[in-house]
């Protein structure tokens, strides 16, 4: 499906499409049939509705997109140039069958849709990265920069949390490892979910914070709020980008430090990537147990060395960053995504400190993906973490 409707001339609909512009309004069909007797083409009521959807769909909606963006579990909508976009319904990326008619027509999707979200995008800011009003984050590139046209990167938020029952029915996470989990979520131990990019990191955050009592009050802070636990008490805050001036930022360490402030029982940051980690830190190390976030990693393994580079970059040495980490989070949860395009967890791991004072993430469940269950070497820390802050929850 495309902009193209059957006896209308796409040179026509483009004028036609001008012609609206002039005026501000909805594209309504006494304005379409109009513009259309001033181009000398009188057209049946049927096609007259036709142009007024597709110029609906162009000019205030996703163009061809919209349809997809309709259907039930796509995640992802992907666009390079206009003969190629692709989706992923969560099982990999497949052809969408949709198509523009030039990549004019994918540029001015994209400008438009980075106008919904107040960023710029044009030749002298080429790119945008930005939340549009329903919640989806949006991402493009302008041609000649992505040189095979421009690109638009959609991802589309689950409108509400999976519950655990629900990952397991879906082969994400395996029985034991689901009755594992809400032991680590109701013990308050403090941790980190782990993945590379699009692996299902936030889906896994929000159904693990779903089970937070919910006599508690979580704060989330995210530089786009993607997080939707099903939790009756749940404070948003999040951050802004600079205007095109270059003011207004709000940044997430800000957040970070104003979240402390709002007494939360758990403080989540969706996703750790910059100079925040050094507040999330410190706050797990001041008494906000059951703290966590999300971070981009290929492994588990690799988490101390990518939580000790942000923390570098952010004014602490080594030393100071591996001493905050022993002391602040006790478990890693990585998920990964298969060849097949399915989202699991993979392993969870406990941070133990080792004789030269840095971290390692030794693993202390492995699953198969079948969903066997293997025990490591850290399991006998995890269950002791477990017994211990169990014990502590119930005597409090």
């Amino acid at each position: 499906m495309n902009a193209r409707i059957a006896g209308v001339d796409p040179a026509l609909l483009q004028r036609v499409r001008a012609t609206l512009a002039l005026d501000a309004g909805e594209p309504t069909p006494a304005r379409v049939a109009a513009a259309l007797r001033s181009e000398g083409r009188l057209l049946g009521d049927a096609v007259v509705l036709d142009v007024v959807e597709a110029l609906r769909r162009d000019i205030a909606g996703v163009g061809p997109l919209e349809p997809l963006l309709a259907e039930p579990g796509v995640t992802d909508v992907l666009v390079h140039g206009p003969a190629q976009v692709w989706i992923d319904r969560g099982s990999g990326l497949e052809p969408a069958g949709v198509t523009f008619d030039d990549d004019h027509a994918v540029r001015r999707l994209a400008q438009r849709l980075a106008g919904s979200a107040r960023r710029r995008l044009d030749d002298a800011t080429p790119f945008v990265d930005a939340r549009l009003p329903d919640g989806s984050r949006f991402h493009a590139v302008l041609w000649p920069v992505s040189t095979g046209g421009t690109c638009i990167s959609l991802r589309i938020p689950r409108r509400r949390a999976f519950t655990m029952d629900e990952l397991v029915f879906e082969g994400s996470v395996p029985p034991d490892g689901a009755r594992l989990l809400a032991r680590i979520v109701k013990a308050r131990l403090a941790f980190l979910v782990s993945g590379g990019t699009g692996a299902g990191k936030t889906t896994l955050l929000a159904t693990l914070l779903s089970l937070v009592p919910t006599n508690e009050r979580l704060v989330i802070v995210e530089d786009a709020s993607e997080l939707t636990p099903a939790h009756p008490h749940v404070v948003h805050l999040e951050g802004r980008p600079p205007n095109v001036e270059g003011a207004g930022e709000i940044d997430l360490r800000t957040l970070v430090r104003h979240a402390l402030r709002m007494r939360p029982d758990r403080l989540v940051v969706g996703e750790v990537r910059g100079a925040e980690i050094v507040d999330l830190l410190a706050a797990l190390n001041t008494g906000h147990e059951g703290g966590c976030g999300t971070l981009h990693a290929n492994s588990a393994v690799e988490v101390p060395a990518r939580v000790e580079a942000l923390g570098v970059a952010a004014g602490l040495d080594r030393g100071a960053v591996h001493s905050q980490l022993a002391a602040a989070v006790e478990v890693v949860i990585q998920v990964a995504r298969g060849r097949d395009g399915r989202r699991r967890v993979d392993e969870i791991c406990v941070f133990e400190r080792a004789a030269d004072g840095l971290v390692r993430a030794t693993p202390a469940v492995e699953f198969g993906a079948a969903g066997e269950v293997v025990p490591g070497a850290g399991m006998a820390r995890l269950s002791a973490l477990l017994t211990r802050r169990l014990a502590e929850e119930g005597a409090s």
